[in-house]
């Protein structure tokens, strides 16, 4: 989970929802989705105990880094001030509508 990788995952995760799961789970299916998203993002950009397991396998130093580089970019992440937050919060604020989007390119190739 990191600001890279979550928007496509959330993407196809949206599509399998609406192409594999009937009509009444589809809903309560988004919102555990969404839930285990924010969980897991939300605990590894506040570096949270435990997940090393999703950050260490792409040389993060923390799960705040691996939140914002994902292994690829080179934000300074031990010199984030509100600013660089202000917008991790404004990313997190997009993950419904690219689970939403996914849903609707799955009712579409249909």
């Amino acid at each position: 989970m990191s600001f890279l990788l979550d928007p496509p995952m959330l993407v196809v995760s949206g599509v399998l929802i609406e192409r594999g799961l009937p009509p009444e789970q589809r809903d309560v299916a988004e919102a555990a989705t969404l839930g285990v998203f924010f969980g897991t993002s939300f605990g590894l950009y506040h570096n949270v105990p435990g997940l090393g397991l999703l950050w260490r396998p792409f040389r993060s130093q923390n799960g705040r880094d691996f939140m914002w580089n994902s292994g690829v970019f080179g934000v300074r992440t031990d010199q984030l001030r509100w600013p660089m937050h202000a917008l991790a919060g404004a990313v997190f604020a997009t993950y419904p509508f690219f689970l939403k989007l996914g849903r609707r390119l799955g009712r579409l190739g249909r």
